[in-house]
């Protein structure tokens, strides 16, 4: 059995946490209240153990906590349609918000809580037979999320120190924002979450929402569209965990095939197919064109062009009744187009994942129900440009040292902002020098440069 732990971290972690374990209920065929369904599959129940474990009156509960700083988010869930689903002692809340302040949630008002979040990670793991790992999900530009996600991470990291550890992150979007101090926030977590995370997922929420508005015809996208959309990605990445199949990728498979330094760790995402309702009858989902809709601009969960930057690792995760040549030819022909750039020291490229569960269509949402699905994580160079967006934002403000004070009058040193943002512009110049070629008539002695990342 390979278990994983997921933690759900303030408002976005929580509210993606939501979406997250209805879509996994309707992927093994439990109930609300946690008890299987009456004409539930064997073979779905029996693969639920490695993200919820039976207890003795033949509930399922999930292996996850649920922590905020202040309890409006997490009360929701209390009272939702899923209450009974989870343990109420794994839904932790505090008194006060982090007031969107990383020094709040790291350093005063989330240091309170952590004893009581590690204690119940504890024995979470403790239950275990064979931990695989932790997925966090968290936002990195609130308060709760950066400050209290990174200071869980430090924990994590120290006593779980083999374990594998992914992250899903909200990143501050170009244009859009729940918040003027995102960039520091941001910033901050990423520098402390560098060294303690395998493996970091990022989304922005304006990439989400224009997915919405020109795929699903959705006007005003509100969160809970954008997380099922977020969930049904979640979901393919954690498949392979979850259910047997023929090509499947192993949570550490992803770490190996995906991060060639371990700095170098934020894939970029894409799915398909994203369709409406409407469309889904005039549209043929073939292998060719969903692994081609991967690639298009319009299918990434981050606002970056991928078209001018190189690509260093590839992983693609078919779902749904596909063979395995099949995806050999589909990957062959986007070879062959040559649109697909990657850097000279990578020859190889592409990793495919294939399992047979077919995508799971949540009742009353937006996308149509598919047969077949594809996510794509590519590790590309163009993911620098979310780093390099939110490093002009930091120095903007941090020229006037604006709102540095309620950082500093929390606890924290206002040396610790210029040593994060130093940090995050080293991660700017590492993306660039993986992505430049190495000397043909050099002895390979690019690889030297390897012990900086």
């Amino acid at each position: 059995m390979r278990e994983c732990i997921s933690l759900h971290v303030g408002q976005a972690g929580v509210q993606i946490g939501s979406a997250c374990w209805e879509l996994y209920c309707l992927e093994h065929n439990i109930q609300p209240n946690g008890k299987p369904m009456e004409d539930a599959e064997p073979k779905a129940i029996d693969s639920a153990q490695s993200f919820f474990s039976e207890v003795s009156t033949g509930r399922y509960v999930p292996r996850t906590v649920f922590v905020d700083l202040e309890p409006n988010v997490i009360d929701e869930v209390r009272k939702g349609e899923y209450r009974e689903l989870y343990h109420p002692d794994l839904l932790i809340t505090g008194k006060e918000d982090a007031a969107n302040n990383y020094a709040r949630g790291h350093y005063t008002v989330g240091k309170d809580v952590l004893d009581n979040v590690v204690g119940r990670v504890r024995r979470l793991a403790d239950d275990c037979d064979g931990l695989q790992g932790f997925i966090m999900f968290h936002s990195f530009g609130g308060g709760t999320g950066s400050g209290l996600g990174s200071l869980l991470m430090e924990r994590l990291a120290t006593d779980y120190g083999k374990k594998t550890k992914l992250e899903f992150g909200i990143y501050p979007a170009p244009q859009i924002s729940t918040a003027v101090v995102e960039p520091y926030n941001a910033v901050l977590t990423t520098h402390t979450m560098l060294e303690h995370v395998d493996c970091t997922f990022i989304v922005d929420n304006e990439a989400i929402n224009d997915i919405c508005r020109t795929r699903l015809n959705l006007e005003r996208p509100n969160y809970a569209n954008l997380n099922r959309l977020i969930c049904q990605v979640v979901s393919s990445i954690t498949a392979s965990v979850r259910f047997a199949g023929s090509l499947n990728v192993d949570l550490q498979e992803f770490q190996t095939n995906l991060v060639p330094y371990p700095r170098i760790h934020f894939p970029l995402i894409s799915f398909a197919p994203i369709v409406s309702k409407e469309k889904a009858g005039h549209e043929s989902f073939t292998v060719d064109e969903l692994t081609k809709a991967c690639f298009e601009h319009s299918s990434q969960m981050v606002k970056c062009d991928a078209s001018k930057h190189k690509y260093m690792a590839c992983c693609l995760l078919f779902r749904g009744d596909i063979s395995a040549k099949e995806t050999t030819l589909a990957v062959e022909r986007m070879r062959a187009q040559r649109t697909v750039h990657f850097v000279d020291w990578c020859p190889t490229g592409f990793k495919v994942g294939i399992n047979p569960q077919p995508p799971t269509h949540v009742g009353g949402g937006d996308q149509a129900p598919v047969k077949r699905a594809v996510t794509m994580l590519a590790n590309t160079t163009a993911i620098a440009d979310a780093w390099s967006r939110v490093n002009h934002k930091f120095d903007l403000m941090y020229a006037k040292r604006a709102f540095v004070h309620w950082y500093v009058g929390e606890g924290m040193e206002e040396g610790e902002f210029s040593e994060a943002r130093e940090d995050l512009a080293a991660l700017e110049r590492d993306y660039e020098e993986v992505g430049m070629d190495t000397q043909p008539d050099s002895d390979y002695e690019g690889d030297e440069g390897g012990e900086e990342y």
